[in-house]
Formats: structure tokens, C-alpha cells, sequence
């Protein structure tokens, strides 16, 4: 998803207006969501099927058009800390497994049970959800550099965060947002005070200009210098741009280390310094060992 220049002056002559999100259906209890889903999922035939028959839980599915899902890995019955992981452009269902391109570490559903892995090494309490219940921005076009689609899934993540937490009173919650998802879970933020942590994974913003806006949580910036992120110009004009980068020193983000980080895809990938961080966040408030000072 690179931004050029001929898709700014694109946007700024034709913006793309957000979509108004039909209200979500509140989720059953885990275990029946998980049933109703896998009913679906079977219904729908391959790759689907085979993911419900293998056994992995789901708490919506829904292939039409680039499709929806939210995957858990863990018991979220139990689950004391519960971290909701949201990809971002060019993310559709047929990629869920597989990734963009058939790179399996841009693939939500891997991305989730890697970090799941990760933070199961160190706690018995947690869940992770890869959560795809918006529609991703197309590419390089104009919806990606507006924040239109963000505010549209905000929306659906503010009400399936509640949901969630409304089974599972009390979990501390933490959103992490890759590239365009990162705009996301900002807007998301500002409107779950439950939320106790919020990180920006190669982020080009998070439609705010500072962390203080995104309701009190602690938010975590982490933007590997190898990351074409960088070059996605910061402007906010006539309903274009997606807010300050996060890893600014004006926007107020803790930095996370991206010490052999290749790129905008490889974050949380298994072994990164930045997923080893991310662990720590999660389970314990912060890195364990002293962050540079931001570049950007």
C-alpha cells in the first residue's frame, strides 16, 4: 500500500465521504459464537471449512464481499489480558491465512497465533483476537489516505471491544494496529476508556496529532527505519492525511525497538525485538530494556 503523489491530488479532488456502519449485531457467548460460526464456515465450503474443521475458533465470519472474521487464540473465557490485533490496506478474507501475495507474515491469522505464542510462553491468562470486521482500504488508492474507512471500522471495534468485555468484565484490553489499522484503533481509543494500551505498528498515523487524544491509554509507537511508512507524506488537508505519525517525538508515543526489523510486514514476526516488546506491554506495562529516542 504505497501512497503516491498522483493518489494525493486524487483524494483531494475526488475525497472518498466515510460510510455510515449499520449497527453490529451483539455478540452470543463465546462458546455459541464459536458453534454458529463454524456452522457457517463448514456451510461455506473451502478454505473455510477446513479452518472449522480443524478446530479453530471464530466469533464472526461472513465471506461476502472482502469478508469478515475474528479469530481467537486462547481461552477468552479465562483470559485476563486480551489483546485485539487489526491489519490494515489491501486485508480481505481470502488473505486471512495465506497474506497478501501469499506472504504468510502479512496474514492476520498468522500474525495472531504468533503473538499468541509468544505471550503464552510467559502467561496462561491471555487471548489474542485478529480481528478483520472493517473493510480495508483498497491499495494505493484515495480511501488510504483518508481516514474514512478508519472511522467506519472504529466504530465496529468500539462495539465489538465492548461486547467482548461485557463476558469478560475487567480484562485488560490492549489494541494494536498495523500500517492503516494502526488509524484505526486511534479512533477506536478515544472512545474505550477500557482500553489500557494502544500500539502503532509501522503506522502513517493514527487520526490524532498527539497520544493524549486517544482517551488515556498508553500508546506505543514502533517504525523500523527500513519501513517505506516513512516517505507517506504527513498532511492533513480538505479530508486528506491520517493524523501525526505516532513515531514523532510531538505525538507523545513511547517507542518500541526495531533492532533487525526488514521492513513495513516483519514486526511481528517470531524472534523480532519489536514482538518481544510488544510481549512486555502486554504483560507486564513495558519493555524491558531502555528504548532510543524516536527517528523519523
Amino acid at each position: 500500500m504505497r501512497i503516491l503523489p498522483i493518489t494525493l491530488a486524487m483524494s483531494l479532488l475526488f475525497p472518498v465521504p466515510a460510510a455510515t456502519p449499520a449497527a453490529a449485531k451483539p455478540l452470543p457467548a463465546f462458546a455459541d459464537a464459536y458453534r454458529e460460526t463454524a456452522v457457517r464456515m463448514l456451510a461455506t465450503g473451502c478454505p473455510y471449512a477446513a479452518w472449522a474443521a480443524q478446530g479453530r475458533h471464530f466469533l464472526f465470519f461472513d465471506p461476502a464481499g472482502d469478508g469478515r472474521a475474528a479469530e481467537v487464540f486462547g481461552d477468552l473465557r479465562a483470559a485476563t489480558r486480551i489483546v485485539v490485533l487489526v491489519p490494515g490496506a489491501d486485508t480481505s478474507l481470502a488473505d486471512f491465512d495465506r497474506g497478501l501475495g501469499g506472504v504468510a507474515r502479512r496474514a492476520p491469522g498468522v500474525q495472531g497465533r504468533t503473538v499468541y505464542q509468544q505471550l503464552s510462553k510467559r502467561s496462561a491468562e491471555v487471548a489474542v483476537i485478529s480481528w478483520l470486521g472493517y473493510d480495508t482500504p483498497d491499495g494505493v488508492g484515495p480511501t488510504a489516505a483518508t481516514e474514512g474507512r478508519a472511522r467506519t471500522g472504529a466504530a465496529h471495534l468500539v462495539a465489538f471491544v465492548r461486547d467482548v468485555l461485557r463476558q469478560r468484565p475487567g480484562a485488560a484490553v490492549t489494541l494494536i494496529g498495523h500500517s492503516y489499522g494502526a488509524v484505526v484503533v486511534g479512533i477506536a481509543a478515544a472512545h474505550l476508556p477500557e482500553v489500557g494500551d494502544v500500539i502503532a505498528l509501522g503506522a502513517p498515523g493514527m487520526g490524532a496529532d498527539r497520544a493524549a487524544d486517544l482517551g488515556g491509554a498508553r500508546v506505543w509507537s514502533a517504525l523500523a527505519p527500513a519501513d517505506w511508512i516513512r516517505r507517506v507524506p504527513q498532511v492533513r488537508l480538505l479530508g486528506l492525511g491520517l493524523g501525526r505519525r505516532p513515531s514523532t517525538p510531538a505525538f507523545g508515543a513511547s517507542a518500541l525497538p526495531t533492532d533487525g526489523v526488514a521492513g513495513h510486514d516483519h514486526y511481528l514476526v517470531e524472534g523480532s525485538t519489536t514482538l518481544r516488546a510488544v510481549t512486555d506491554v502486554v504483560l507486564s506495562g513495558g519493555p524491558r530494556h531502555a528504548v532510543p529516542a524516536h527517528v523519523f
